[in-house]
């Protein structure tokens, strides 16, 4: 079921101006990912998807796509900077979405990482960046009944073709735990193999102050984008300054990116506004105002 009411949707609930907002969304397992990004492109008018494949970075080759809900729109690729993946999607992450928010078609940006990136080092980088782009949110997709295998596998992700650099040598375990460790909001997809109620209390027990919302309900690009993201100016009024409050990095993963720790700062900006046209008024008169997630 929508969380949209009859009649309304994203679109109405849209600001008439301001940063585009950005969404994360992590996970080592893959179809519980592709779920969840179909679902907000089904579900949210307008949003766009940045893909970084990484499955080529031993190799040195980093493709870019950026698909919305007609398929691939623009695609390219980046170099791995110094034979590290983390370097070469700050390179080319910032820049694609600064493209996204300067074209002025998409109101709301999913960035879906490869397999193994963790979500904190590259939501530090999007937050970071500042205006014309906001971060929003980050989620992890999970398959719950993957959860327990994904923790006790201890093979090298490079032995598993999973590595993102040829100087990753992390394990899917720890890779996997940092990965639903971060996120306040993991998105559950089922596979072939249901889970059952041990996997999903395990999940809860790792992740207690992280929500979990079903992918297929319809509220997970509600939930990615949440109203207080979404800033309004009245017409004459000059906009505040934003924030961002960054958690630190870990130390793990400043490893992995070839520097150190980051300490937690506080970045303030002065938004630069922009327009868009309107959305046409909502049918049968809804106000476009989403409603409460249904469970």
């Amino acid at each position: 079921m929508s969380p949209w009411p009859a009649g309304g949707g994203p679109a109405d609930a849209w600001p008439a101006n301001g940063p585009l907002p950005v969404a994360v969304l992590a996970g080592l397992c893959v179809d519980a990912r592709t779920a969840a990004v179909e679902e907000i492109l089904r579900t949210v008018p307008g949003a766009v998807v940045l893909h970084h494949d990484l499955s080529a970075a031993p190799a040195g080759r980093v493709r870019r796509t950026v698909r919305d809900a007609t398929g691939v729109i623009d695609s390219g690729g980046a170099p791995l900077a110094d034979d590290c993946a983390c370097c070469a999607l700050r390179e080319d992450l910032v820049p694609a979405l600064l493209r996204l928010a300067d074209e002025g078609r998409h109101r709301f940006a999913v960035v879906e990482l490869w397999d193994s990136v963790e979500p904190q080092a590259m939501a530090d980088v999007i937050a970071a960046a500042g205006d014309p782009v906001a971060l929003s949110g980050v989620a992890t997709a999970v398959d719950p009944a993957l959860v327990l295998p994904l923790l006790g596998d201890g093979d090298d992700l490079a032995e598993v073709g999973l590595a993102a650099a040829r100087a990753d040598r992390r394990t899917v375990a720890d890779t996997f735990a940092r990965q639903i460790e971060y996120p306040a909001l993991l998105a559950l997809a089922e596979g072939e193999q249901p889970a059952d109620a041990t996997d999903l209390a395990l999940l809860a027990q790792l992740t207690p102050a992280a929500r979990r919302v079903r992918v297929g309900a319809g509220a997970l690009g509600r939930l990615c984008w949440p109203a207080s993201t979404r800033p309004r100016r009245p017409p004459g009024s000059t906009p505040a300054a934003r924030c961002f409050r960054r958690r630190p990095m870990s130390t793990a993963s400043a490893r992995w990116c070839g520097g150190a720790a980051a300490r937690s700062t506080r970045r303030g900006c002065t938004p630069r506004w922009r327009s868009w046209p309107a959305p046409p008024p909502a049918a049968g008169g809804g106000s476009g105002s989403p409603t409460a997630p249904t469970s």
